[in-house]
């Protein structure tokens, strides 16, 4: 099981999570099999969440899915993504 982290900035949380919420079913075609959202404690609009997928590959597939980025953009991401991906031991 490969899990991959995200972080990034939003300008409001509550929309962000409509269409994050939204990019569910679009997720799962992708490989994905599940996920958390956590908010920073200092900044709610600072976003940390992982997803995980069955290998590598697939994290990897959907990180750089052009679909993705559209969301990202609908959704109000106001700073580049930070992605990285470890492998379960």
């Amino acid at each position: 099981m490969t899990r991959m982290f995200v972080r990034h900035s939003v300008a409001d949380f509550g929309a962000w999570r409509k269409v994050y919420d939204a990019f569910d079913s679009e997720r799962k075609t992708m490989g994905w099999t599940g996920a958390a959202v956590f908010r920073g404690a200092d900044n709610v609009n600072d976003i940390t969440a992982w997803h995980d997928f069955k290998s590598v590959d697939e994290a990897k597939a959907f990180a750089a899915w052009p679909r993705l980025e559209a969301a990202m953009d609908e959704a109000g991401v106001t700073s580049p993504p930070v992605i990285w991906f470890v492998n379960e031991d």
